[in-house]
């Protein structure tokens, strides 16, 4: 097996192959974009946080010309307006069988499993590791969703986790410290 330095470590080169190849990273919402906990306030209101350095990844692998979307089994305008700041095309929400989401967006994309990557941190997410031809799971996920994935983040989900993938994406493209853009 051969070996690529980056910074979060050597990384099997045949994942760094792979990567360069995707056209599409799809996400879950929640313990991937955030900790994984939801805060609700004594009038109803919820609330999420996500990490700037997320937001500048995904700013930056759209700038390479890959799509990402976000399938999450919660409705929430919090995300709607996050990932509208962010420019993300393809906001799918409600939807807890995610494997049928995903199917549906590659096929109006055209994408083969090849060309798509899918981020996870819970079993609701196995449905995307399915159609993926890379299944990507951050650091605190679920330790089946862990067993499954090719890649395992070094990072928490709602802390970086979404960015060592977009910065493994740039180095897959040999694009890391070449796109800038904002983290907002």
């Amino acid at each position: 097996m051969s070996v690529v330095k980056t910074l979060y470590g050597e990384i099997d080169s045949r994942l760094i192959t792979k990567l360069a190849k995707i056209k599409l990273l799809a996400c879950d919402v929640d313990g991937v974009f955030s900790d994984g906990r939801i805060y609700l306030g004594n009038d109803g209101e919820e609330l999420k946080a996500f990490h700037t350095r997320d937001g500048y990844g995904i700013k930056a692998i759209q700038k390479l010309g890959i799509q990402v979307a976000v399938i999450t089994g919660r409705s929430s305008n919090i995300v709607e307006r996050r990932m509208q700041n962010l420019g993300v095309a393809h906001i799918i929400q409600g939807e807890e069988d995610k494997g049928p989401a995903l199917q549906a967006l590659t096929n109006k994309l055209k994408l083969a499993p090849s060309q798509i990557a899918a981020m996870g941190d819970d079993m609701p997410d196995i449905g995307m590791f399915e159609l993926a031809g890379i299944r990507l799971s951050v650091a605190d996920g679920h330790p089946y969703v862990r067993q499954q994935a090719d890649y395992v983040t070094c990072l928490h989900g709602g802390f970086g986790a979404v960015r060592e993938i977009c910065d493994l994406i740039l180095h897959a493209h040999k694009k890391q410290n070449q796109v800038h853009g904002s983290s907002t």
